[in-house]
């Protein structure tokens, strides 16, 4: 097995900083984050195709609309983050 010195030395930082306890720690929870994302991305391709068995594949047009509205929303909430900082 191969890890990029990168990685190996910012987990010794973060062991340094006393943000893990350990190298092996620091892999350890990496890697089940890693496992977790992969399981909500699997969970996530599941009821996209449950929901297009039943109701069709989305359309251009829809994913569209829908990315439109993501960025409306971040929009939004960079706004609001934005004034809870000014007010601080």
């Amino acid at each position: 097995m191969s890890i990029d010195p990168e990685l190996i030395a910012a987990a010794a930082a973060a062991v340094q900083a006393g943000r893990a306890e350990s190298v092996s720690a620091w892999v350890n929870d990496a890697m089940a984050e890693k496992a977790a994302k992969d399981r909500r991305l699997a969970a996530l391709a599941a009821a996209i195709a449950d929901y297009e068995a039943e109701f069709g594949v989305f359309t251009d047009e829809e994913l569209e609309e829908q990315a439109r509205a993501d960025k409306k929303a971040v929009a939004e909430s960079r706004a609001r983050i934005k004034r809870l900082r000014d007010r601080a």
